[in-house]
C-alpha cells in the first residue's frame, strides 16, 4: 500500500487536503482513546505508520516525484497492507465483540499475517480462557518479531498466569492430568460395587 492510501487520499490530493487528513488519523488513533494498555501498543502503531507515511509524501513532492517513482527508486517500501483491518478488530475487541474480530482477523490472507495477527488472534483467545491457543498464538508472534516487547510480555504474563491457577489447582488437592479423570472413575466404580453390596445402589444406571 503507498502512502497516500495509508492518508485515504488520492496522489492527485492538494497538499492542504493531505494535512488534513494526516491530521485527523493521528487524532483518531492517538493511543489515549485506547484504556486497553495492551491495545495502545496497537495505536502507537499506527500512528507510526501514518508518520511514515505522511513524511514520505513531502519527501516524494519535494523533489518533484510521483509514487510510482519513488517506489523504483526505493524498493517499494512496505506499509503494513492490513493495518486498517487491524484496527478494526481492536475496536471490536475492546468492544467484546470477540466473534466479529476473529471474523475479520481471518479474511486476512495467510502470506500478510505478520506478528500483529498472531498477536490480536492470541488476545481474543486468551479473552475466551481458550488459553492454550493464546500461547500458541502468542508464541508465533514472538517468533516472527522476537524484539516486539508487547508480544514477548503477553507471551510472558499468560505463561505466569496459567502457572498460578495451575499451582493453585495442585495446592487445593487437583492435578493437571488424565490420571485423576480414571482415578475419579474407578473410586465412583468401587463406591457403587460396595453400595450394591450393602444393598443400596450408588450408580443406578450400572
Amino acid at each position: 500500500m503507498n502512502p497516500y492510501e495509508v492518508l485515504g487520499v488520492s496522489e492527485s490530493a492538494s497538499d492542504g487536503e493531505i494535512k488534513k487528513a494526516y491530521r485527523n488519523l493521528v487524532k483518531k488513533y492517538h493511543p489515549d482513546h485506547y484504556k486497553d494498555q495492551n491495545m495502545n501498543h496497537v495505536a502507537e502503531e499506527k500512528i507510526r505508520e501514518i508518520n511514515v507515511a505522511y513524511d514520505t509524501i513531502q519527501k516524494m513532492r519535494a523533489n518533484g516525484q510521483t509514487y510510482a517513482e519513488y517506489s523504483a527508486q526505493n524498493g517499494n517500501p512496505h506499509y503494513g497492507t492490513e493495518f486498517a483491518r487491524y484496527q478494526q478488530a481492536v475496536e471490536e475487541i475492546q468492544r467484546g465483540d470477540l466473534d466479529a474480530a476473529q471474523a475479520r482477523l481471518l479474511q486476512i490472507p495467510e502470506q500478510n499475517r505478520d506478528g500483529a495477527w498472531y498477536y490480536l488472534m492470541g488476545e481474543i483467545a486468551k479473552r475466551r480462557g481458550w488459553f492454550d491457543s493464546a500461547q500458541q498464538y502468542f508464541t508465533a508472534a514472538v517468533q516472527l518479531d522476537p524484539n516486539n516487547m508487547l508480544y514477548r510480555n503477553a507471551l510472558q504474563n499468560l505463561y505466569r498466569h496459567t502457572q498460578y491457577y495451575r499451582n493453585g489447582g495442585a495446592q487445593r488437592g487437583y492435578q493437571a492430568n488424565t490420571d485423576d479423570l480414571c482415578n475419579c472413575c474407578q473410586a465412583l466404580w468401587c463406591a457403587d460395587c460396595c453400595c450394591e453390596c450393602m444393598g443400596g445402589d450408588f450408580i443406578r444406571c450400572c
